[in-house]
């Protein structure tokens, strides 16, 4: 990975499809507290523009970075508000 986060909270949606990364990724910072970075672990490529459209759109949460490591693509998203 280019960059370590202190994350509080790894999600784990590897074998999931459209929509369900990011339904559980909003499902999982909504648990969270303001400042908290959740990271998301996933294989759907499509995830890549799904959690980066979905935090460009909802305000309180800041996609830091999003790292593709083959057939892994990570997400590091932290709660703003």
């Amino acid at each position: 990975m280019s960059t370590e986060y202190d994350t509080t909270e790894t999600l784990d949606v590897k074998g999931q499809s459209c929509p369900m990364p990011v339904v559980k990724t909003k499902q999982a910072i909504d648990d969270l507290a303001v400042g908290d970075v959740l990271e998301v672990l996933a294989t759907d490529s499509g995830s890549m523009s799904d959690i980066e459209g979905w935090a460009a759109g909802t305000e309180g949460v800041d996609l830091l970075e999003q790292v593709e490591e083959g057939d892994l693509y990570v997400h590091y998203v932290e709660k703003t508000a």
